[in-house]
């Protein structure tokens, strides 16, 4: 099913980012819904895996709402997404220091959980069962890393991003990406070296 801008698939949203920010700059600002739709699902699992916990979804709205409001400053050519989950990343550790705590891994794991799979689900109950004891196993490892490496981590591996992507949401040089990801990957090897095999590796 196509939209204005772009095309359904699935529980994805393909937009033009470009075109719709454009429209909303000329004055159509209901066309933000359609960047809202597309990428709610990814600012949430963000927003959990870096620790908002139950606060998500307050944090989600209030990123994007944010990004709304600084889309006169967005730069013309770069990409939506690591720009907003940048805004997410920020609103998350904001709301993290005002509640003065981390979020426990469980309370995390529920939420990220809802919020959509990690690891792809298998029609094998066995491979399902293993493959929920090692998301189990990696959200409470990420807990055991800084808050540097945990968002590296989570945005370069479970959101699935690419380098480029990662850097741009950070708001970090490329070389800074790969040598804090290096670290991070290092010290999940030690902690689970049965499920992150290859530490270093992964780059």
């Amino acid at each position: 099913m196509r939209t204005r801008e772009g095309t359904l698939e699935g529980d994805r949203i393909g937009i033009d980012d470009a075109a719709v920010i454009a429209r909303v700059r000329s004055g159509e600002p209901e066309a933000y819904a359609e960047l809202v739709r597309a990428y709610t699902g990814i600012a949430l699992r963000a927003a959990v895996a870096l620790g908002a916990g139950a606060e998500a979804e307050d944090v989600v709205q209030a990123a994007f709402f944010k990004a709304y409001q600084s889309l006169g400053r967005f730069r013309e050519g770069s990409a939506f997404r690591p720009w907003l989950l940048r805004i997410v990343a920020n609103e998350t550790r904001n709301t993290v220091r005002s509640a003065s705590r981390l979020r426990a891994a469980t309370g995390r794991e529920a939420a990220l959980l809802a919020a959509g799979p990690v690891i792809p689900e298998s029609d094998d109950p066995a491979v399902a069962a293993l493959a929920e004891e090692r998301r189990r196993q990696l959200l409470a490892a990420l807990d055991e890393l800084n808050e540097e490496q945990r968002r590296v981590v989570t945005y370069r591996y479970l959101l699935q991003m690419d380098e480029a992507e990662t850097a741009q949401a950070l708001g970090w040089p490329r070389g800074t990406v790969k040598s804090r990801l290096n670290r991070g990957l290092r010290k999940l090897g030690r902690i689970l070296p049965e499920v992150w095999e290859g530490g270093d590796e992964h780059e």
